[in-house]
Parts: structure tokens; sequence; C-alpha cells
């Protein structure tokens, strides 16, 4: 059964966008902000999703209980540029039925 679930994403200029996203289709967050084109071409997922680059940084701002940071992104994190205590990659973070009403904003580009 498809659902849908709705995401609340501050891009970097500091606009705030609600949107839908498919929890059916495998996608993470990182891929959802690419296809709403929440971020210019060529800024976020430069490494396609390998939490090897941090572009897809992203805060967040509401207390929804996300996956346990594996290594690779706590690795990454350690590494990146704009890093606050709510950091996480997108890229690591699936789109799930139990996010429905996250709330993150984007980090500033390194």
């Amino acid at each position: 059964m498809e659902q849908d679930i709705t995401l609340k994403i501050k891009d970097r200029e500091g606009v705030l966008h609600e949107i839908l996203a498919p929890t059916d289709m495998a996608m993470n967050l990182m891929e959802v902000v690419r296809s709403y084109e929440l971020a210019p071409e060529g800024t976020i997922g430069i490494c396609g999703g390998m939490a090897m680059c941090a572009s897809c940084q992203c805060y967040v701002e509401s207390d929804h209980e996300l996956p346990e940071m594996g290594p690779d992104e706590d690795m990454m994190l350690a590494e990146a540029f704009h890093v606050k205590e709510n950091s996480r990659l997108g890229c690591q973070i699936q789109i799930t039925p139990e996010m429905d009403g996250l709330e993150i904003e984007l980090a500033p580009e390194s």
C-alpha cells in the first residue's frame, strides 16, 4: 500500500517547503530533496549517497525518532563543516511512514 508523508524542508535560502514524499520507493531524504530541486544541481548528493561528502547534511528540527547513525555517517560528520548536535546526512535517512511531519533544514554549502 503506497503512502505519502509530509516533510517540511527549509532550503539553503531559508525558504520553507512542505512536500509529499513517497514511502514506497525506497528513497532517502537526499533523493527527495534532489527530486524536488530544493538545492541547486550539483550541490547535494555529490557522492551519490555513499556518506562520503556531507553535501546532503541537514539539521533535524523536529523530535522524530530516526534510525541510529552508522559509523560511515558518524565519521563523515566528524570531518564536515557547519556540523551541529542535530546534524544528519540525508542520504542515510530512508523515508518511512514514521517520518510523517519531519522537519529539517539543509546545512549551508561547504
